[in-house]
């Protein structure tokens, strides 16, 4: 029996990786045309080595690529540095409310993209934010400035010398997580 099919599904997952890994941190969404269609073209070419031969050939290279991926994502959460061979680190693309061009450069980034991406969060100003990062998820994450955050309703009624009515203290969130014990705190007659 012909079992050279696993050794070159294991060989393909880690070539796909390697080629998606070199090719940027842009999530599908943030994708061009062309970027989609390499994308897509390089899970084709991956798998059409192994799918042309034989029906249970192809189903056991799938198996073995979900078999690969649970081990990877497992391997991710035992071991850092294995998630951040993988998946990455973020990298800090504005430092008080300037941008970092050598990091945009680095993750082949154009400021209008920066723009349009904060833009889209609601923030109008990149003056305004003290810290943006580029996620490995191909997402920003960001802080304001202190200027340019919000108020919040409990800064507000502090101010203004209000009674907050239904403080909920935040550790009680966590607190009903780690007790797995969400339905006694939203209505105690589901007990």
């Amino acid at each position: 029996m012909d079992m050279d099919w696993i050794w070159k599904s294991a060989l393909l997952v880690i070539a796909g990786m390697v080629l998606l890994r070199i090719s940027g941190r842009k999530s599908i969404s943030q994708m061009s045309v062309a970027t989609t269609v390499i994308m897509i073209s390089i899970g084709t070419t991956i798998v059409q080595p192994i799918a042309n031969d034989h029906l249970w050939k192809a189903i056991g290279s799938a198996a073995v690529f979900i078999v690969s991926l649970i081990i990877i994502e497992y391997l991710q959460l035992k071991y850092d540095w294995i998630e951040r061979a993988l998946s990455g680190r973020s990298k800090v693309i504005i430092e008080n409310g300037q941008l970092n061009i050598n990091t945009l450069r680095s993750v082949r980034m154009s400021v209008d993209q920066v723009e349009m991406m904060l833009r889209q969060q609601g923030v109008s100003n990149i003056k305004d934010v003290k810290t943006a990062t580029l996620e490995p998820n191909g997402q920003i994450g960001y802080e304001l400035m202190r200027h340019a955050k919000p108020i919040t309703i409990g800064e507000l009624e502090r101010i203004l010398g209000l009674e907050s009515k239904g403080n909920m203290d935040s550790g009680d969130l966590f607190q009903e997580v780690i007790n797995n014990d969400h339905v006694s705190s939203i209505d105690p007659t589901l007990q």
